[in-house]
């Protein structure tokens, strides 16, 4: 069981792993509660998943490629 979870968040965005760990809750209690909150609002939390994923990427291409640090 522990082998599936681990693919599924490597395949995935990591979206609630980022949330539960800025929020200090646990990530299976903000999977739970993403997928109530699908079902009550005809799909849409999936949306706004998409966008923080999006938003987590963009974010990690300019940390990785404009870092003063880095010496560009």
């Amino acid at each position: 069981m522990k082998s599936l979870r681990f693919f599924w968040e490597q395949q995935l965005f990591g979206v609630c792993s980022y949330l539960g760990d800025r929020l200090g809750i646990s990530i299976s209690h903000i999977r739970l509660y993403f997928i109530y909150l699908s079902f009550l609002t005809f799909g849409s939390p999936v949306f706004i998943y998409l966008v923080i994923a999006f938003w987590l990427n963009v974010r990690q291409y300019i940390r990785q490629y404009v870092n003063p640090l880095r010496g560009i």
